[in-house]
């Protein structure tokens, strides 16, 4: 049986990594010589109305999809061990196989009508996903997870139907005919469902809930396919978006959001969720600017090196009898050294660590914002929330690796051969390929920083935590009186889980009201069933008259007999 089980993960992966190479051997070919194709295929035309499905190849589609499906070969392939034994392994491979196609019809539609299938099967595959382990914690996180993401579809609803008054949903081409003025409420609805999808502000909760699913589709969902699909619209929007400052802020204050919660958080898999989302607010921050290819350039390296420390994280989990507390963590360097260096790998190369990945698209980002015209109060956030991610990077690293060891450090751990291969290709795209695209596909920007600019910002972070350490030693007994409260409001991002949490529940309680009272109630009453039944019993009283003996048809011929007379 679990042979069969390795020919289709095996078989779909495969078949995903050969895809991957030849969309980004096309990728290369068209970005080295300016290619787009842009394909029209007439599904089918019907008394003069035509289906039109339209495609949209360049540079950027076939890189983007190059990169998802690399990453989902990878992570099929890991499944293959990390699900060994699951009662339902069919049903998960073929929701990963459908997640990803829905991905890949999102990155190659120009077309909004074309994406909303594409978006709308991201939306329903990835509840489909955070409820496989069916239980009430799952269900919950499903329904926080879909009801969010239910209001950045009404808003793409909203923004095809408002271009009806242009004549075409190919928004590739009306962003470029059309000024930001005319089409304002088109943007305000993109970026509202790019919001939703990308959980920024205040649609934040949903992330770290969707954490409920098995790990590879965390590794998934949380690195190159569902959050980035916000990121990506918005990046094929920035014709229209050019620099928004609403966009700028919310995503500034998602990236110090996320990371100040995660040095709280004790949850494994929803650090490195925090994570995730405070890299999104890096990426929204700098499109918002209307730099989209370095928002691009992050979002793929991101996705490298996110999806293996969540691949990490599996490994450790798997062996600790599915334990993702890290407060029972420890030592798990002795049991799976492969999987803790790949751990701290991609760690540095979140932090920025240089000539690793995420160093060559994260500095650029800072850099190029700092030679902007910036407000000194957004420097200390943005400067605050990177530093952020070297703070809980080192803590998560200090509770795994370099603590004593945890209760559960007494199972036997292991690294399984089936796991360790596609990290292992993970790991060296996710230390190699941000300096490959930095030297070849994305523009080198001259960067000139007075060394005064330089200093200063080492001066802040100094100041920062040297003012931290004063306020713990003098006011130890102050600190210890509040640390409760402000660690209870840092850790539970803002209060916005139970703030989403009671915000849908009277909702649910009203559809729960009309069901029971309208569609189940008076409407039944005087709408279908009530119609019905009417019709049904004056239909039988008509039905007698068709069915006269001999006795009644005398008995009419007498009555209209006598009508007769009394009319004369």
């Amino acid at each position: 049986m679990l042979s069969n089980y390795l020919s289709v993960t095996y078989y779909l992966g495969f078949m995903m990594l050969w895809c991957s190479f030849v969309s980004f051997f096309y990728g290369v070919k068209y970005y080295l010589v300016s290619l787009v194709i842009f394909i029209e295929w007439e599904v089918f035309s019907f008394f003069g109305s035509s289906v039109v499905m339209t495609i949209l190849f360049d540079w950027m589609s076939l890189t983007f999809m190059s990169f998802v499906l690399f990453i989902s070969s990878m992570v099929l392939m890991y499944s293959s061990s990390y699900m060994q034994g699951d009662k339902f392994l069919y049903r998960f491979i073929i929701l990963v196989y459908l997640f990803v196609l829905s991905m890949l019809f999102l990155i190659i539609s120009p077309n909004l009508v074309s994406i909303l299938l594409g978006w709308d099967g991201l939306g329903l595959v990835s509840y489909c996903l955070v409820i496989y382990y069916q239980n009430v914690k799952s269900a919950n996180a499903g329904m926080l997870t879909i009801l969010s993401n239910r209001v950045g579809d009404v808003a793409l609803l909203l923004s095809i139907a408002w271009l009806i008054n242009f004549g075409s949903w190919n928004f590739y081409y009306i962003q470029a005919m059309y000024t930001e003025h005319v089409l304002l409420f088109v943007l305000f609805m993109v970026i509202l469902a790019g919001m939703t999808k990308s959980a920024q502000i205040p649609f934040s909760a949903w992330l770290p809930a969707a954490m409920a699913a098995p790990t590879p589709v965390s590794a998934l969902v949380h690195s190159s396919t569902l959050v980035t699909a916000g990121v990506y619209l918005l990046i094929r929007f920035n014709v229209l978006l050019n620099t928004n400052m609403f966009l700028f802020y919310v995503g500034c204050f998602t990236m110090f959001m996320s990371g100040l919660g995660a040095n709280f958080e004790m949850d494994l898999k929803k650090i490195i969720a925090l994570s995730t989302l405070s890299q999104l607010g890096v990426m929204m921050m700098i499109l918002s600017l209307g730099f989209s290819e370095l928002s691009f350039f992050h979002l793929l390296s991101h996705a490298l090196f996110k999806s293996l420390l969540f691949l990490c994280a599996g490994v450790f989990i798997h062996g600790m009898s599915d334990i993702q507390d890290i407060r029972y963590l420890g030592g798990v360097m002795g049991g799976c050294p492969l999987s803790s260096l790949f751990f701290i790998g991609c760690s540095l190369s979140l932090c920025g660590f240089p000539f690793l990945s995420g160093f060559y698209s994260k500095d650029t980002i800072l850099e190029v914002y700092m030679m902007g015209f910036i407000n000194i109060f957004m420097v200390v956030v943005i400067i605050l929330g990177t530093l952020f991610t070297a703070t809980y990077s080192v803590r998560l690293s200090f509770f795994l690796f370099f603590k004593n060891l945890g209760l559960k450090s007494l199972v036997s751990l292991e690294e399984s051969d089936v796991m360790s291969i596609p990290m292992s290709f993970l790991f060296l795209m996710a230390i190699s390929a941000g300096s490959l695209m930095s030297w070849f596909y994305f523009p080198c920007y001259s960067i000139f920083l007075p060394l005064a600019f330089s200093i200063f910002v080492l001066l802040n972070v100094i100041f920062w935590g040297v003012l931290i350490y004063v306020f713990m030693s003098c006011f130890h007994l102050f600190y210890l009186s509040v640390i409760s409260y402000v660690s209870h409001y840092m850790g539970t991002m803002w209060f916005m889980p139970i703030i989403s949490t009671y915000s849908f529940m009277p909702l649910l309680s009203l559809g729960n009201f009309l069901i029971k009272y309208l569609d189940q109630g008076w409407v039944e009453l005087f709408g279908g069933q009530g119609v019905h039944y009417f019709f049904s019993k004056t239909s039988l009283f008509i039905d007698k008259w068709y069915f006269l003996n001999l006795k009644s048809y005398f008995f009419l011929f007498f009555i209209f007999l006598l009508f007769i007379l009394f009319m004369l």
